[in-house]
């Protein structure tokens, strides 16, 4: 029961829009937090909707009863989801001419494009290379 509980918290946190350099994949993020907090979600978060930010919200209030490693890890591990989702986002403002001009998309269906600006070397700026990169996306 514990187990299966952890596990739905853990897919759920992967399902924001949604997981390279300085961030860290979902399932990376994901995986960290449910080794080092999985008992104390299960054990203080019961009944919260597990999106990050009601999660993070829930370890913060609770932070006095939770374990050492959890109280180190987690506040990093939500730093880390951010930090992707904003990479995600980075990449239609970084890639706008690449996306335009060398995938023939639209910056407003960003996501459309994303596999032309992997799979083509040519035209891609180095820019936004590294936002792709940044964003998990290659």
């Amino acid at each position: 029961m514990v187990r299966g509980s952890v596990t739905l918290i853990v897919l759920a946190l992967g399902m924001p829009s949604l997981a390279a350099a300085e961030t860290m994949s979902f399932g990376d993020a994901i995986g960290k937090l449910a080794a080092s907090c999985g008992a104390e979600i299960v054990a203080n978060c019961r009944g919260v909707n597990p999106d990050s930010t009601r999660l993070k919200e829930c370890l913060s209030r609770n932070r006095d009863v939770l374990s050492p490693q959890c109280t180190s890890d987690y506040l990093g591990v939500f730093d880390a989801i951010q930090k992707r989702i904003a990479a995600r986002v980075t990449v239609a403002n970084v890639c706008q001419r690449e996306i335009v001009k060398v995938c023939g998309g639209s910056t407003k269906e960003t996501s459309k494009s994303v596999p032309c600006l992997v799979s083509t070397p040519k035209g891609i700026s180095n820019n936004c290379l590294k936002a792709v990169d940044d964003a998990g996306y290659r």
